[in-house]
């Protein structure tokens, strides 16, 4: 088991910059994932760690060895990918046991590693089957296994669950989490599915236009978001963003916009930004209450209300010209009618706060 650094790593494709300046320490042991859209630069930073792209600059550390130039069977590390790339005339355990079998190892084992990553992934069964006898899951399965036999320093995967139906990956998070307790390697993990991200990663690496956002715990990416970037990024349904102004009042500071008034966080009246500065004020729609007209905060005309059981989101806009969209997560017995005026409330605390011309959080 190892350690990874990255440190200043760059990487071009002709005139075009995909990763830029990108630094990055993953510990003995952690789970990081790297999350973004498409095209942000995550698959290319991974394949870069496995040696299957070149890096323009920098340096990548593996155990505080420098394998930037190694090949990838050098760098000791194994890869799961998205397309399970097994071998359809090989039975599973000759997939699972094939890069053992290529270095010479010994039959007896080579038996027995198979035979133990068979056992962990529950495969036991199917060591005699064809993959094109498998389901998806199960090939998934295999393509794990057959990394664990190597017994790498570094797991490395490039968003394995994503060929899977939405129940099936529900079942593979949790046996993947299951499966890094177990063997406590060292992982990276690459996906644009922030359920995924949320509920594997010790860390989180979020990515936007080859550079790194924020990098933190699921809470910390969540509750304290970096920038609107993040904010917008992380959760679901999407945070609701408004935009708004400080002002002093009365020796009150609050945050005005088309729609709204309300009293500014302490946090925020404790730094009063300059009046004239544009913010961008962000709620989550988890933190908005229903509540009666007298002590409403806004109040939205609602056009949208979806029922999920324990919960129902409500969609609505704001009776102004803009008529700006909200999104509530309420109750799923709220009794929230179509075409009808409900009114909202939050904690102050609740409120992010983002300077709208950089995006930056103005949080300390």
């Amino acid at each position: 088991m190892a350690g990874l650094d990255i440190n200043n790593v760059v990487k071009r494709f002709g005139d075009v910059t995909v990763v830029q300046q990108m630094n990055l320490s993953v510990q003995e042991g952690e789970f990081v994932v790297l999350l973004g859209e498409s095209g942000c630069g995550k698959s290319t930073t991974l394949r870069m760690i496995a040696g299957l792209e070149e890096v323009t600059e920098g340096r990548i550390s593996i155990g505080g060895r420098d394998v930037t130039h190694l090949p990838p069977m050098a760098r000791d590390i194994a890869m799961v990918f998205q397309s399970y790339a097994l071998y359809p005339h090989m039975n599973v355990g000759e997939n699972m046991s094939f890069a053992l079998r290529l270095a010479g190892r010994p039959h007896a084992e080579v038996h027995e590693k198979v035979t133990a990553a068979a056992k962990i992934l529950n495969i036991e069964h199917l060591l005699a089957r064809k993959p094109k006898d498998l389901s998806g899951g199960q090939r998934q399965r295999v393509a794990i296994g057959r990394s664990i036999v190597r017994e790498p320093q570094v797991f490395l995967f490039d968003e394995p669950l994503s060929n899977l139906d939405a129940k099936l990956r529900g079942h593979m998070r949790a046996e993947l989490a299951i499966l890094h307790e177990r063997l406590g390697k060292t992982t990276i993990y690459v996906t644009h599915d922030q359920v995924e991200a949320m509920t594997l990663a010790s860390r989180i690496v979020i990515f936007d236009k080859g550079r790194i956002q924020q990098v933190g715990t699921p809470t910390e990416v969540f509750t304290r978001p970096a920038s609107a970037f993040v904010a917008g990024f992380i959760g679901m349904p999407t945070m609701n963003f408004f935009k708004g102004r400080c002002t002093q009042e009365a020796g009150q500071c609050m945050l005005r916009g088309e729609g709204f008034a309300f009293a500014a966080p302490q946090w925020l009246a404790d730094r009063l930004p300059n009046p004239e500065q544009g913010l961008t004020i962000g709620l989550r729609p988890q933190h908005l209450k229903a509540c009666s007209p007298e002590h409403a905060q806004f109040t939205l005309l609602v056009d949208v209300v979806e029922y999920l059981g324990t919960e129902s989101q409500v969609v609505g806009h704001l009776q102004t010209p803009g008529g700006q969209r909200v999104s509530a997560m309420l109750p799923g017995n709220a009794l929230t009618q179509l075409h009808q005026a409900l009114g909202l409330t939050f904690a102050s605390d609740d409120l992010h706060v983002f300077d709208s011309e950089s995006g930056r959080s103005l949080r300390a």
